[in-house]
């Protein structure tokens, strides 16, 4: 009431048959008012001080533990062109089970032959490898009959030489003694000659030393002859010597030469060879990337590409597959303010999307519906959320984890810390303060017995 109006109102008199202000106005009614409302702060006050769990809240999902047993794309190796379909979407397959075949696309792969043709390639090109490799063990014995042939020869041109030598030196020894008897009969034929001018000696015989003289020097001049004749054949032992080394030389080393080009050949072929195999190999496990099988035991969810008929590229994704047998964990994300919190092995009250709970964060005792799990692990880098993820593996202590679980599932995840009172966590919460953190300490109790 604005009391605008000079005119008094009596507020009793208008509200008199109005039961639910008589109620109020009773001093009865009043008192139980006060009670409730002294109750109610009484009840507000205890619970400031019961305990309280703090905790961590983290949404996330369903995935495994292991990478192999997650939701996978399955790719073609090579680049082709579907053909036909073996399975359908959400059908159970065995590990080598077929599921689709893709035929060959690109144009040095049509050959039908194309394996058996590489094959021939590649056994032609290992017979030619034997037969350069036979021609350099028949010219190694060609070069191993050369060296014999060579020393052989060259001893007997050797001995040539040597007898040789020794001829000129005998037919040399010859022409000294010729010319000493030559000079002897022209110095018997002086004398003769003077005495004969003298009358001493008769023209007989100055005749026959005249004649001794011609003899000697006959005979100094065929020995002369003879002993340049033993020179010239010293010569030609020299230059036969030198022939022999050198025409054995020049043999051996093309028979060298030529060894070395077939050693070449065979290696040039055997790396032709060992390029044909590689290639006749890359042939054969192409053959077997056109049917695509089942990596394990799981389900086809998804085909991504499904018409007949349409082309895929190398690498590009064919369908999603799912193994059966897999380690479930829930895969949540928390603030990094809370990461210094996480352990391995804490505990964690999980609520799954589809299983009704009822949850008390700070009550873990009053929840109910939920799993308890243990942290497995957690990433040493920040997701690009900027949140840190957390593996969360089934606590093999308590209840076991629904079957029905799917991977993708929403999940609703409690780490629990310490216990502190309803009071202390409120003022926590309104000055932005992080949990508490505690290690829990062996029982001093138990060591000492344990001494």
């Amino acid at each position: 009431m604005l009391n605008i109006s000079n005119n008094p109102i009596d507020r009793d008199e208008i509200l008199k048959d109005q039961s639910a202000y008589q109620d109020v106005m009773e001093k009865s009614a009043s008192r139980r008012l006060v009670y409730l409302l002294l109750g109610l702060l009484i009840l507000s006050i205890v619970i400031l001080f019961l305990p309280w769990t703090q905790n961590i809240r983290a949404r996330g999902k369903l995935t495994t533990l292991r990478p192999e047993n997650r939701e996978q794309n399955i790719h073609s190796m090579i680049s082709g062109r579907v053909e036909k379909w073996y399975v359908s979407e959400g059908q159970l397959v065995n590990r080598g089970d077929t599921i689709v075949f893709i035929s060959e696309m690109k144009s040095e792969y049509l050959d039908p032959q194309l394996i058996e043709r590489s094959a021939n390639q590649t056994d032609a090109k290992k017979a030619s490898i034997s037969t350069y490799t036979e021609k350099a063990a028949a010219l190694l014995d060609q070069i191993n009959a050369l060296h014999r042939n060579q020393k052989l020869k060259l001893e007997q041109a050797e001995n040539y030489y040597y007898q040789s030598r020794l001829k000129v030196e005998s037919d040399s020894i010859d022409y000294q003694t010729a010319v000493i008897n030559y000079d002897i009969a022209l110095k018997q034929f002086d004398r003769q000659q003077k005495l004969y001018d003298q009358g001493l000696k008769s023209l007989t015989e100055l005749e026959k030393r005249k004649q001794t003289l011609q003899e000697t020097l006959y005979k100094k001049t065929s020995i002369e002859n003879k002993w340049l004749s033993s020179k010239n054949e010293y010569i030609n032992a020299k230059l036969n010597l030198n022939i022999v080394r050198n025409e054995f030389g020049e043999k051996i080393a093309k028979a060298k030469s030529d060894r070395l080009s077939a050693l070449s050949s065979a290696l040039e072929a055997e790396s032709d060879y060992n390029k044909l195999s590689i290639q006749q190999s890359n042939y054969s496990k192409r053959s077997g990337f056109y049917y695509i099988t089942a990596p394990q035991d799981g389900y086809v969810t998804k085909a991504i590409i499904t018409g007949i008929g349409e082309t895929v590229k190398e690498g590009e994704s064919i369908f999603s597959f799912i193994p059966t047998n897999f380690d479930l964990a829930v895969e949540m994300y928390v603030r990094p303010i809370d990461l210094p919190l996480i352990q391995e092995g804490r505990k964690v009250q999980l609520q799954f999307d589809g299983w009704p709970a009822l949850v008390f964060n700070g009550w873990p005792g009053m929840s109910f519906g939920t799993y308890t799990g243990r942290i497995f692990a957690y990433d040493k880098a920040a997701s690009p959320n900027g949140k840190f993820r957390v593996l969360v593996a089934p606590d093999p202590d308590t209840a076991p984890w629904p079957k029905l679980l799917r991977l993708g599932s929403g999940t609703y995840g409690i780490a629990l810390l310490k216990n502190v009172p309803v009071w202390y966590e409120l003022w926590r919460n309104l000055n932005g303060f992080p949990p508490d953190f505690y290690v829990e300490e062996a029982n001093p109790t138990k060591d000492k017995k344990g001494k």
